[in-house]
């Protein structure tokens, strides 16, 4: 078993509203690197902040790491187009940093960096492969590519308040930049992410695609981006069956409407409740209340803890133990 992350950037994040991945937009291109850290290491080591929403909502790597910690297993970093270094140590596969969608060629590196990422998942001598996902903005560029390829475009939201109609402009005005009309790039994956996401859906969908290619079971371990991913496989071909492995908080988000986009992709879904709900405990409060709800694997890391037997109060308490960490951290670096 295999936790793959795939770490990158969109210029998409600084769009004032759309994403809580970072205490403010200065600090938000810093939080993939930390949070490949976060998950191999389990505190930053070289990325200067640790990652927060701007109400102080941990990353969701602290609980991915949580698990790691309680559970054990291999993980591996893929560089998606990091905008700053990370000192995980990475793969790369020409990802760069991806523009704003509302540029007419955002992440012209897409289609190179989806076929060396397909090499390399091919490669993997694993047999269980969870693929993961952080790019602050990943939800508003996941939204561009299921409209692009013409699929239901629902996505959810660091934010607890999704702001569905900001998405929504910010995607027409991709579309209108890049010539598209919704639909327009369907069954031409590569043109959907290259015109209308970001290289870390590039990435993802390139390794996805690979390693079912050498039949890996492979669990697409994230929420709605991850439901991106899948679309793009369905679009270049895939019709073996996908797995996705999420929280309950995406699940219980209305405006993503997770089941249904699924159920349109054929997609299998596991959702997992870390039960941080009623905990008297400032780091898991947030996510009870809405915010963050997914990335880094988190689903898919309490999946393997439930599937494993583990107990979701011993992943609490490493989590508690992990966020502790990263306060310290926090205050080191402050």
């Amino acid at each position: 078993m295999r936790v793959l992350l795939v770490a990158g950037s969109t210029r998409t994040a600084a769009v004032p509203g759309l994403s809580a991945a970072g205490a403010d937009p200065d600090l938000r291109g810093h939080t993939p690197a930390a949070d490949a850290e976060i998950v191999e290491y389990g505190q930053p080591v070289r990325s200067p902040v640790v990652p927060v929403s701007p109400s102080g909502c941990p990353t969701p790597a602290a609980v991915t790491r949580a698990v790691r910690e309680t559970l054990g297993f291999d993980s591996t970093v893929v560089d998606g187009g990091l905008a700053e270094p990370t000192a995980a140590g990475t793969v790369t596969v020409g990802a760069r940093p991806g523009g704003d969608i509302r540029e007419d060629d955002p992440v012209p590196t897409a289609p190179g960096a989806y076929e060396a990422a397909r090499q390399f998942g091919r490669k993997l001598p694993e047999d269980e492969l969870l693929v993961a996902e952080s790019v602050p903005g990943g939800t508003t560029t996941a939204m561009g590519v299921l409209r692009a390829l013409g699929e239901p475009a629902a996505v959810s939201s660091s934010l607890p308040e999704n702001p569905l109609e900001q998405k929504r402009a910010v995607v027409t005005e991709g579309l209108d930049a890049s010539g598209l009309e919704p639909g327009g790039a369907a069954n031409r994956p590569k043109r959907a992410v290259r015109r209308m996401g970001d290289p870390v859906l590039a990435t993802a969908a390139g390794v996805a695609r690979g390693a079912l290619e050498t039949d890996t079971a492979v669990t697409l371990a994230g929420g709605t981006q991850m439901l991106a991913v899948a679309a793009l496989l369905r679009h270049d071909g895939v019709d073996r069956r996908l797995d996705l492995a999420t929280t309950s908080y995406v699940a219980a988000d209305d405006t993503a409407d997770l089941a249904g986009v699924a159920d349109t992709l054929d997609v299998d879904v596991t959702v997992t409740d870390p039960g941080f709900d009623g905990r008297d405990h400032a780091g898991m409060a947030p996510f009870a209340a809405g915010e963050a709800k997914e990335g880094v694997g988190m689903g898919g890391a309490l999946a393997l803890a439930r599937r494993a037997g583990v107990p979701m109060s011993e992943v609490r308490t490493s989590f508690a133990e992990v966020y502790d960490r990263l306060l310290d951290a926090s205050d080191d670096s402050g």
